[in-house]
C-alpha cells in the first residue's frame, strides 16, 4: 500500500507585510507537496480566524503552518493552547516588524523558511499566558505599545518599521504614567510606570532586549520596566537607553522571571504580540516552558533545550 500522506494546514494572512507571500504561494506549497504533505491552504477572512481554524484543526493534520505576522503566529498559538494540542507549528514571517522570527534568526525568504520546516527539527519554544489568554513572545503597556494595533495595516505595507516610529513620535508630547504594584517571586516595585514589557524576544518593534543572554525556551521572561521621566532630558536618556540596550538608569528596572504580576487602580491598555490585549486592573503572567512546538531552522545556532 502507498504510504499515507501528512496533512497540513496552511493559514495564510494575504493582508501581512506587503503581500509578499501571494508571490511565493504555490513555490511554498510545492515545497511541502514535495515533502509528502497534503495541504489544506486557508487564507484568513477577519480577526481571530487563525486562531479559529488552528484550535478546530488542532488534532487533525500533523503539522499547522501560517504565514504572516506576529500577530498571526499568535492566533495559531492561541488556538493549539485552548486546545491543549502539541501539533507542531512552522512559521513563515510577511509582518512588518517579525520580532519573533528576527529572534530566532530565522531566514528572509518564504521558500527558504518552507525548506526549513520540511527538516522538521523541532524548537521547544516558551509561551506566555496572560490571565486567561496566551502570547509569544510580548506583553506590554504604557509609551508607545498601542502603536502596532492602531497604525494602519495599509501604512504598515508602504512604510514598513518607518510607520510605528512616526506613529509613536505623535505620543511623546503626551506621556501617561500608571501607578502599579508589581510582584514577581518575592520582589516588589511600586511606582508610576510609563512603560512595561515582559519578553521572550530578544527584541521588540525594533529595540533590542536590555537583557543580552535571552534563551527562549529557558521557561523565563525578560522584564522591562521604565518609570515616569521626571524631565525631558531624563526621557531622552531612557530612548537613548533602549536603543543602546543599557540598562544603567535608575527609573529603568530590568530583571528575569517565570511569573509576574501586576495591580493598578485604574484600567490599563495592554498589547499582546502587537494586538489589543484588553483593558486590565490585574494582571497575572506566567511562563509556560517549551508549550510550542516550533519547527525550525535557524540561521544562527540557538540554545539547546535543558
Amino acid at each position: 500500500m502507498p504510504e499515507k500522506k501528512k496533512r497540513m494546514l496552511f493559514i495564510v494572512n494575504p493582508k501581512a507585510g506587503t503581500g509578499r507571500i501571494r508571490i511565493a504561494l504555490l513555490d511554498v506549497v510545492d515545497i511541502f507537496t514535495r515533502h509528502g504533505y497534503e495541504v489544506i491552504i486557508h487564507p484568513t477572512q477577519k480577526s481571530k480566524d487563525g486562531l479559529e481554524k488552528a484550535r478546530e484543526y488542532a488534532d487533525k493534520v500533523d503539522l499547522i503552518v501560517c504565514s504572516g505576522g506576529d500577530g498571526t503566529l499568535d492566533e495559531v498559538v492561541t488556538g493549539l493552547m485552548q486546545a491543549h494540542s502539541r501539533t507542531p507549528v512552522g512559521y513563515i514571517p510577511m509582518g512588518s516588524t517579525n520580532d519573533f522570527a528576527n529572534s530566532l534568526f530565522m531566514p528572509k525568504d518564504p521558500k527558504a523558511v518552507a525548506e526549513n520546516i520540511m527538516q522538521e527539527n523541532v524548537y521547544r519554544c516558551d509561551v506566555g499566558r496572560f490571565n486567561h489568554q496566551t502570547f509569544t513572545y510580548v506583553a506590554a503597556f504604557g509609551l508607545f505599545t498601542d502603536v502596532s494595533y492602531q497604525t494602519s495595516q495599509d501604512l504598515k505595507n508602504i512604510l514598513g518599521h518607518l510607520a510605528y516610529v512616526l506613529e509613536g513620535a505623535k505620543r511623546l508630547l503626551d506621556i501617561k504614567s500608571y501607578h502599579m504594584v508589581v510582584e514577581s517571586n518575592g520582589r516588589k516595585l511600586e511606582s508610576d510606570f510609563v512603560y512595561g514589557m515582559v519578553t521572550n524576544s530578544r527584541s521588540v518593534g525594533g529595540f533590542k532586549n536590555l537583557s543580552h543572554d535571552v534563551d527562549m525556551n529557558d521557561g523565563l521572561f525578560e522584564v522591562t520596566l521604565i518609570e515616569m521621566p521626571r524631565n525631558p532630558m531624563e526621557l531622552q536618556q531612557i530612548v537613548s537607553a533602549l536603543l543602546a540596550a543599557e540598562d544603567d538608569l535608575e527609573i529603568v528596572h530590568t530583571f528575569k522571571t517565570n511569573k509576574i504580576s501586576f495591580t493598578c487602580k485604574e484600567t490599563v491598555p495592554w498589547t499582546l504580540d502587537g494586538e489589543f490585549g484588553g483593558d486590565h486592573l490585574n494582571v497575572e503572567i506566567e511562563n509556560h516552558r517549551q508549550a510550542l512546538n516550533l519547527y525550525l531552522t535557524s540561521t544562527k545556532q540557538l540554545p539547546s533545550e535543558p
